[in-house]
C-alpha cells in the first residue's frame, strides 16, 4: 500500500473480495513473489449463483460511552520524578504524532499531564495489555526495558471491508515493539474500547502510566479558560445581572459560537424573537424601519449584546441586526435552553442576587413526551418469542408476538452484567429516557420497558425491512442517488426532531438505520444519544463518522450529527466513507486534515452539500447556522424531495423490501441461540432498581 509492503499472503489466503460487490478502486497492489496458482471468480458468476445473499457483512462497532470510575483501583497517586524522567516523558509525549495531531499538548497542560503519571515496574514475560481486555484506561511511556506488541488478527483487512469470512482463528503475529522513550495505548486516553493488541515485557521494564481521567481533566482545564471568558461577557449583560455564580457558569457552558459574514442579517425586524446574542468580534448595524440607528462594535475587552428580550418572551424583534464588518462572531443562547437550565428569566430577575440557585438537574428534568402508546399495558410474559433479529455485545433483539392481540414487536435485551462490566449504566438509562422523549415517524418508538433479575428490556417498534447497511450490501444499492436522498432526508427529519428536544444522537451510520415493510427509514439504537444543553465532552461514536471536534476533545454539540450526515451521504453514493485507514489513528488524522477525495462521477449537488456538512468550522457547517435544518432541506440535491409528503409518509420509497407478514424475519441474518454466560449482578448491587 502506497509503496510499502504490509502483508505476505500464503496458501489459503484470499484478496480482491470487495470487487465482487463494489466498483471501488483497488486499495492495494498485490504482486506475486514467486510462481503461484490461484482460483478466480468474477462478479458476474458470483451474482449468477446468488452468492451475494449468502454473505455476512462486518458491522462497524461504536466506541466510547463508558463512565470513568475513579474508585476501582485503576488510578494511583502520582510518583515523584527526577528532571531526567520528566524530560523523557515530555519528549515521548511530544513525539507521539497521534496525540499531537488530535490535541495541543504543550506548555502547562503537558506539564500537568506529566505530573499526574505514576511509575510501575513490569517483570519480564508479564502482559501489560491484553488484546480484547475491557480494562483499557491507561496510556504508557517506556522508561527502561522493552515490550513486544502482538495482535491476533495481524492482517490489515481495511476499515471498510464489509465481507465477514468464516475461517480458523488466526495465529497471533508480532506487529511491533516498544523501547525506552516509546509510548503505547493512546486510544485509551480518548475513549473506552477493548485493547487492540497484547503488549508483553521482553525484559524487566519500567513504565510511566497516565490514566484517561487525568488526560480528560487536563483537557477540561483548557476549556475552563473559555468558560471564564464567556462568564465575563455575561457579566456585561444588564438583563442577566441577577444570575448567581453557578447559574452564570451553567449559562456560559451552554453558549454556542456562531460566525457571520458581511451584510448577513443576524435577525430581522418583526420576526419572532428566539435567540439572545453576545457579539464578541466584529461590527453590526442596528436598523429600525429601514434606517440605521446605531453601530455596535465588539472589542477584546468589551462585548455587545442584542436580542436579550428573547429570553423573556417571543415578542417580535424591534430592529434588524446586520453585519457591517468583513466577519463577525457571536455567542448565542435560545430561550428554550435557558428555561431548561434555570427556569424563566423573569423569576430569576424577581429573586435578585439573594436566594436559592435555579440550576436544574438535566438528568432528571427530561421532557418525557408521550410516544403514542396505543397498545395498553404489556407484560413480558404476554409476548412470545418468534425469532432473533440481531445480537450484539450486551444481548439480542428478538421478534416477539403478543399472545392476545397478535401485535408484533422487537424486544431488545441488555445483560446487566455486561452493562456494568463496560461501565455503561448511565448510558443505558439515558438510552431509555431518550427513546421515551422521541415521537417521530423516522425514529424507532419505545412502547414499554421490563426489568428482570439479570436483564433489562426495551419493547420497540418493529421494522421488518431489515438493516439499511445489510440491504445496501445485499441489494447493491451503493451509488443509487434516489435511495441516498430518500434515506438521508428521513434521517434529517429524525435529527431535527431530536435536536428540538436537545438530544444529540452521535452514532449515525447505515448500521443504525432500519427499514419498515414500506421501505421507510427508521433511526435506531440510542446507546450513545444524550440530552445535552451546550457542549458535552464524552468521546464516542463510530471512528469513520467522528467529527473533528470529537477527536480534539474540545466539546461537541448537536452539530456533530450534521457532520455524520455528510459522511452518510458520501458513503451511500461511493460505497465507503470519505476518511478511511487501516488504523483508527490514521482515520482521525485524515478527518482533522479535512481533505476529501470525491470520485469523478460524484453528483455535483451532492458534492456541495457534503462539503457544507463536512467543514470543521462550526460557524460554516450546515445545520448549525442561523437557518438551521432549512439550509439542508432547501439544498439543490433535495429539490425532488417533497418534505411535507415525506413527513406524512406519502412519498413512495425507491426500494421496497420483501416482507410477507408481520412475522417474516427473512431480511435479517440467522443468529443461533447464544451459549454465552454473562456476568451476574448481585441483587444488592443492582443499579437498575428504578428501571
Amino acid at each position: 500500500m502506497d509503496g510499502t509492503e504490509v502483508v505476505t499472503l500464503g496458501s489459503g489466503d484470499y484478496f480482491g473480495e470487495n470487487a465482487l460487490l463494489y466498483d471501488e478502486p483497488r486499495t492495494a497492489t498485490v504482486q506475486a513473489s514467486s510462481k503461484i496458482s490461484a482460483l478466480k471468480v468474477s462478479r458476474a458468476k458470483f451474482d449468477e449463483q446468488h452468492l451475494r445473499d449468502k454473505l455476512e457483512f462486518r458491522k462497524r462497532q461504536a466506541v466510547g460511552g463508558g463512565d470513568i470510575q475513579e474508585d476501582d483501583g485503576s488510578i494511583r497517586p502520582p510518583s515523584a520524578k527526577t528532571a531526567e524522567e520528566a524530560a523523557l516523558m515530555r519528549e515521548a509525549l511530544q513525539k507521539n504524532t497521534n496525540l499531537q495531531t488530535m490535541v495541543n499538548l504543550s506548555g502547562p497542560w503537558l506539564t500537568q499531564l506529566i505530573e499526574s503519571a505514576w511509575k510501575e515496574s513490569v517483570p519480564a514475560g508479564k502482559e501489560l495489555i491484553t488484546e480484547g481486555d475491557l480494562s483499557a484506561d491507561h496510556f504508557y511511556i517506556v522508561q527502561s526495558g522493552g515490550f513486544t506488541v502482538v495482535r491476533q488478527d495481524a492482517q490489515p483487512h481495511g476499515i471498510y471491508e464489509r465481507i465477514s469470512c468464516v475461517s480458523e482463528a488466526a495465529e497471533a503475529a508480532e506487529v511491533g515493539e516498544a523501547n525506552p522513550g516509546d509510548t503505547f495505548g493512546e486510544l485509551a486516553l480518548l475513549y473506552f474500547a477493548p485493547r487492540a493488541a497484547t503488549v508483553t515485557a521482553r525484559t524487566d521494564s519500567v513504565v510511566w502510566v497516565i490514566h484517561r481521567a487525568h488526560f480528560k481533566a487536563v483537557l477540561a482545564m483548557s476549556q475552563k479558560e473559555t468558560v471564564e471568558d464567556y462568564k465575563k461577557y455575561l457579566g456585561q449583560v444588564k438583563e442577566l445581572s441577577s444570575l448567581l455564580a453557578d447559574e452564570q457558569e451553567q449559562v456560559a457552558k451552554s453558549l454556542t459560537e456562531m460566525s457571520f459574514a458581511r451584510d448577513e442579517e443576524i435577525f430581522t425586524q418583526g420576526e419572532k424573537g428566539r435567540d439572545f446574542y453576545i457579539l464578541v468580534e466584529g461590527e453590526v448595524a442596528v436598523i429600525k424601519d429601514g434606517k440605521r440607528v446605531s453601530l455596535l462594535t465588539a472589542t477584546r475587552d468589551r462585548s455587545q449584546c442584542f436580542g436579550e428580550k428573547a429570553l423573556l418572551n417571543d415578542a417580535p424583534r424591534a430592529a434588524t441586526i446586520k453585519v457591517t464588518s468583513d466577519k463577525a462572531k457571536a455567542l448565542t443562547l435560545d430561550k428554550a435552553t435557558f428555561d431548561r437550565l434555570l427556569g424563566p428569566l423573569a423569576a430569576i430577575q424577581k429573586r435578585g442576587r439573594k436566594g436559592n440557585s435555579m440550576v436544574r438537574d438535566l438528568g432528571i428534568d427530561l421532557d418525557l413526551t408521550a410516544t403514542g402508546r396505543t397498545f395498553g399495558n404489556i407484560c413480558l410474559q404476554d409476548i412470545k418469542k418468534l425469532g432473533v433479529l440481531g445480537c450484539g455485545g450486551f444481548g439480542c433483539v428478538e421478534l416477539r408476538e403478543h399472545m392476545k392481540t397478535g401485535e408484533t414487536y422487537a424486544l431488545k435485551g441488555l445483560s446487566k452484567g455486561y452493562v456494568v462490566k463496560c461501565r455503561l449504566q448511565k448510558s443505558v438509562l439515558m438510552e431509555k429516557n431518550v427513546q421515551l422523549m422521541c415521537d417521530c415517524p423516522f425514529i424507532i418508538k419505545l412502547y414499554e420497558t421490563f426489568n428482570s433479575e439479570q436483564m433489562l428490556y426495551l419493547l420497540l417498534e418493529l421494522a421488518l425491512g431489515g438493516e439499511l447497511y445489510a440491504t445496501y450490501n445485499k441489494k447493491n444499492l451503493w451509488g443509487r442517488d434516489d435511495c441516498a436522498k430518500f434515506y438521508v432526508a428521513g434521517t434529517t427529519l429524525a435529527f431535527y426532531h431530536m435536536h428540538s428536544k436537545k438530544i444529540i444522537f452521535r452514532d449515525l451510520k447505515p448500521e443504525n438505520l432500519l427499514l419498515n415493510e414500506k421501505g421507510q427509514v427508521k433511526l435506531t439504537d440510542m446507546g450513545l444519544a444524550k440530552v445535552a444543553v451546550g457542549k458535552t465532552y464524552t468521546t464516542c461514536g463510530t471512528p469513520d463518522y467522528f467529527a473533528p471536534e470529537v477527536i480534539a476533545s474540545k466539546g461537541h454539540t448537536h452539530a456533530v450529527d450534521w457532520w455524520t450526515l455528510g459522511i452518510l451521504i458520501f458513503e451511500m453514493i461511493v460505497g465507503y466513507p470519505p476518511f478511511v485507514d487501516e488504523d483508527p489513528m490514521g482515520i482521525y488524522q485524515k478527518i482533522l486534515s479535512g481533505k476529501i477525495v470525491f470520485p469523478k462521477l460524484f453528483d455535483k449537488n451532492a458534492k456541495t452539500l457534503v462539503k457544507k456538512l463536512l467543514t470543521a468550522d462550526l460557524g460554516k457547517r450546515y445545520g448549525n447556522l442561523k437557518a438551521g435544518v432549512d439550509d439542508i432541506k432547501m439544498h439543490k440535491w433535495f429539490r425532488e424531495i417533497s418534505w411535507a409528503d415525506l413527513l406524512e409518509k406519502r412519498l413512495p420509497a425507491p426500494f421496497k423490501p420483501s416482507v410477507k407478514s408481520e412475522t417474516d424475519t427473512s431480511n435479517f441474518d440467522d443468529y443461533p441461540d447464544s451459549t454465552d454466560t454473562p456476568p451476574a449482578v448481585p441483587a444488592a448491587q443492582d443499579p437498575f432498581v428504578k428501571w
